[in-house]
């Protein structure tokens, strides 16, 4: 996957031109994959360059801890640097405001398309409780069909919270356990029995079901899409 610095639009030669098919030839291999329902990294990478840009644009000061954690010192040293270089030079301060509004506008139109791709992906998939659901249901177990329902793929969860910016949100941790071929004797039943059979850490497990009709790339979209809405079903129904 072809990737951008993350101050790729401040760095070198300072061009519209030049920026504007750097930009297009990333954002060209971004649309590639979506066109095969393929939105991780891609999805992920592309929000973080658009909401790095706009912080670029808005923050002048450049403040650290008003950027991504993701930045470290070092980034932002050199974001420093190059807006006080830039912001002495008249003619060089429009040409980068040209490209940053360019750069927001082009990634925000591939933004809503790779939402969109998330959104049906999200509304084709059917979550369910296997058995009972204990109170407890921050750790558990989902199973993953995808399309022919031929195959289970079985993964371990767990739930956390965290706190950002006085607000609290769920994440999801996951590991993959095994894969089951689907036959009249192997349901969701018998393989969460053989699970709290094999796996004496978790004796009362939550367990869900995933499934989809659709085909869609595992690792790239179904289990990445899947992960986020279990947590969204969790908390709602704990509300």
């Amino acid at each position: 996957m072809k990737t951008l610095s993350h101050t790729w639009f401040a760095e070198g030669y300072i061009d519209f031109e030049l920026k504007k098919y750097t930009l297009l030839a990333y954002l060209q291999e971004i649309h590639k994959e979506f066109t095969q329902n393929k939105l991780y990294p891609q999805l992920s990478d592309i929000i973080f360059h658009h909401n790095n840009i706009l912080h670029f644009k808005h923050n002048k000061e450049m403040l650290q801890d008003q950027f991504p954690k993701k930045f470290t010192h070092v980034n932002m040293d050199k974001l420093q640097l190059l807006y006080e270089k830039i912001v002495e030079d008249d003619e060089m301060m429009k040409e980068l405001e040209d490209i940053i509004q360019y750069a927001v506008n082009r990634m925000s139109a591939t933004i809503k398309d790779g939402a969109g791709i998330y959104e049906f992906v999200e509304e084709k998939l059917n979550i369910l409780p296997v058995g009972i659901i204990p109170l407890e249901n921050n750790e558990g177990y989902f199973f993953l069909c995808n399309g022919s329902y031929h195959q289970t793929n079985v993964y371990q969860y767990r739930l956390s919270i965290f706190e950002k910016h006085d607000e609290k949100y769920r994440s999801i941790k996951t590991s993959f356990i095994a894969q089951w071929k689907r036959t009249i004797v192997n349901t969701y039943e018998h393989i969460k029995t053989e699970l709290i059979r094999s796996k004496t850490d978790l004796p009362n497990p939550a367990v869900y079901s995933i499934e989809t009709d659709l085909s869609f790339p595992l690792e790239e979209t179904l289990l990445p899409v899947a992960k986020r809405t279990l947590v969204k079903y969790i908390t709602g129904n704990a509300a």
